[in-house]
């Protein structure tokens, strides 16, 4: 994918998903030691976290682990793998939320790297610490979105999103489809989201497909 974008100025993105499983070798020596999946030293050792991530980010950086230039060119092509690519990565743990702790609002923290990749995943996963209150209103122009949390916050969301056009996202707190509808007009030249029923709705509907299958 990076050698394709780096030919063409594309800007294709990849997910990639393994359950960071352990060669036979290892799990074995690892249960004798006495860990299970999901130990630190276990998940040290997955493919995700000892293979695929290590060499994703050597690749983009253009060195190895030890900080020294790759050798070599890129197999069919004249680009040197030290070259390196303009590109970012980020590593997501995949976990369960708990549905109706999601309704509650209480999951936001964890729900923000998901709105990320949402709007197009564009500049560094923003974060927000446990210690930290919620704001009623979250601007992102570096990121491409705004969330609003709280009805108090539209008044100053819609006067930062005047400073800052490109923002195409908004993920919109409501407790009604009603309520969201009457936000969502404030801001009708963009992507529009309802939280936290979207998330759920999709819950629900791959719960329904497991359920048939």
């Amino acid at each position: 994918m990076n050698l394709l974008n780096a030919a063409d100025g594309g800007q294709r993105r990849c997910i990639l998903v393994t359950n960071n499983e352990v060669s036979a070798d290892e799990e074995k020596s690892l249960r004798e030691a006495g860990h299970k999946p999901g130990d630190a030293a276990w998940e040290a050792l997955g493919i995700a976290r000892h293979v695929t991530w290590p060499r994703t980010v050597c690749s983009i950086r253009g060195e190895n682990l030890k900080g020294e230039p790759l050798g070599g060119q890129y197999l069919g092509t004249e680009r040197d793998m030290a070259a390196g690519f303009a590109a970012n990565a980020m590593y997501f743990k995949l976990g369960f939320l708990d549905k109706t702790s999601v309704a509650l609002g209480q999951q936001f923290r964890a729900l923000l790297p998901l709105l990320w990749m949402q709007a197009g995943a564009r500049g560094e996963c923003p974060q927000l610490d446990e210690g930290d209150a919620l704001p009623s209103m979250l601007l992102l122009p570096q990121n491409g979105f705004a969330v609003l949390l709280q009805e108090k916050g539209l008044v100053a969301l819609r006067a930062g999103m005047e400073q800052h056009a490109d923002v195409s996202d908004v993920f919109i707190v409501a407790d009604c489809p009603e309520n969201f509808a009457r936000l969502a007009v404030q801001f009708a030249d963009k992507t529009c989201h309802y939280l936290y029923h979207d998330y759920l709705e999709n819950f629900r509907i791959n719960a329904d497909k497991e359920g048939q299958a």
